[in-house]
């Protein structure tokens, strides 16, 4: 996001639902991080306002229906086209360009939230090769009984050659919507919720060939967290400070236009090749061979690029990063909602940075220097008084990037759902959204760690 304190696409949707309701090794950085302290105990976890769930196991994939698609096994079991089911046209909306598809589906069993859900985000992990893609869509049954549309969640591909990776807008059947990558109950204030849901691929491929997308992760969250200017306090726990490297978007201010007005709107692809570095994941120079030469950190310019939703007209469509980030070899990614700064504690502890989004003015937050209406920080550390330590993109030089911010008011402009724009409308806040990516194979205590706030 820009630093100016303006309503984003998602910001001003979102603002119009609330209107209408009153075993991996850790690398040697994680390693590194001082173990004094251990996360404070956090809420009650059976109170926890937030389901995600995930299908990743051989046994998850066999438990689903495929008509054209298998589950395969391995180290890391996925599903993928077996016989295709059949071929379909599809026009990209992007391009104009119509063409034949192969496809094979999976449907996910019902998955019957935990929390009954105003909202669901749904994620997944996959490899397309030239020549594939692939659909993500949801279905799910109201508290009345009645069932929604199968909404299209995402069009997918690593790469931007075969389709241009999509949101879809106009999806709604006058009780819910989905606003670009986001389910949500157009009015929450009817006690109206989503109680279950099914989620279905659409594995896509050229005719005649043997490509096939690979599907490794698929989930989603629902959630239910309740409207509110201010949050509860957590109290300090654990102090320590990963070692992720520190990229700046403004120094990417003005380059490839044509991905959201350049770099200074980066701060998602930014804040997640941030953290695919810290896990080890780097791109060849090949893969960098379009960048511009004279441009530093063409990771950066590159991450925008792949996570460039043509729909939405940005780089913050939080599904699409956290595919482009489970692109790198063994990594993982998933979107989800924590409840507090203990929660990221506990991450941090086991050597899991994350990525948070929130929105603010600029005096509520001391020492940005900025406002805005939604912003993507990588959160590193925590100080021995508490204070978070962010690697924040919205700096002016890589040298910058690495702030603290007040715990009080840093946890605050997280979690909160409700705040006061510039001037002076209430409009939505994130309610804690983040992004975590983390190892294909997780070492015992990261497992743990992730287990803590409800991601498996």
């Amino acid at each position: 996001m820009s630093r100016a304190e303006q309503p984003s696409r998602r910001t001003v949707l979102a603002a119009a639902v609330a209107a209408a309701v009153a075993g991996a090794a850790v690398p040697a950085a994680a390693e590194a991080a001082p173990s004094a302290g251990t996360a404070a105990a956090g809420p009650d976890r059976t109170a926890r306002p937030v389901d995600y769930r995930a299908w990743t196991t051989f046994q998850d994939w066999r438990g689903g229906t495929a008509e054209g698609a298998r589950p395969v096994a391995g180290a890391r079991p996925g599903v993928v086209i077996d016989v295709p089911a059949g071929t379909a046209e599809y026009t990209d909306p992007h391009t104009g360009r119509t063409a034949t598809w192969e496809y094979a589906t999976w449907t996910s069993p019902v998955h019957r939230l935990a929390v009954p859900a105003t909202e669901v985000i749904a994620s997944w992990n996959a490899h397309t090769p030239e020549g594939a893609w692939l659909q993500v869509e949801l279905r799910g049954t109201y508290s009345d009984g009645t069932d929604t549309p199968w909404y299209v969640m995402g069009r997918w591909a690593a790469g931007d050659q075969d389709i241009r990776r999509t949101s879809v807008d106009d999806q709604s059947d006058g009780r819910s919507s989905v606003w670009t990558d986001t389910f949500s109950i157009d009015d929450a204030s009817t006690g109206l919720r989503l109680v279950s849901y099914r989620l279905r691929l659409t594995l896509y491929r050229r005719p005649g060939t043997r490509a096939t997308p690979t599907v490794w992760r698929l989930g989603a969250m629902g959630s239910d967290i309740p409207d509110r200017f201010t949050v509860p306090a957590s109290a300090p726990g654990f102090a320590g400070e990963l070692r992720v490297p520190r990229y700046s978007q403004e120094v990417h201010k003005g380059q490839y236009p044509e991905y959201d007005n350049g770099g200074e709107a980066w701060c998602s692809p930014t804040s997640s090749q941030m953290i695919i570095e810290y896990w080890g994941g780097r791109l060849t120079k090949e893969q960098l061979a379009w960048v511009d030469p004279s441009y530093a950190d063409p990771q950066i310019c590159h991450a925008a690029r792949y996570t460039y939703d043509f729909q939405y007209a940005g780089c913050g469509n939080w599904p699409f990063n956290a595919a482009y980030a489970a692109t790198f070899k063994d990594l993982q990614g998933v979107v989800t909602r924590l409840g507090s700064l203990t929660d990221l504690e506990t991450l941090i502890a086991a050597g899991i940075p994350a990525i948070t989004s929130q929105s603010f003015l600029a005096k509520e937050l001391t020492g940005a220097g900025y406002g805005t209406s939604g912003h993507l920080m990588t959160v590193i550390g925590f100080t021995a008084d508490g204070d978070v330590i962010a690697n924040d993109p919205a700096s002016d030089d890589n040298e910058a990037v690495r702030r603290v911010y007040k715990r009080r008011e840093w946890e605050n402009i997280w979690l909160r759902t409700k705040r006061y724009n510039a001037s002076g409308k209430v409009v939505s806040g994130t309610g804690g959204v983040c992004y975590l990516y983390f190892p294909a194979r997780p070492s015992p205590r990261q497992r743990k760690a992730l287990e803590a706030v409800g991601v498996r």
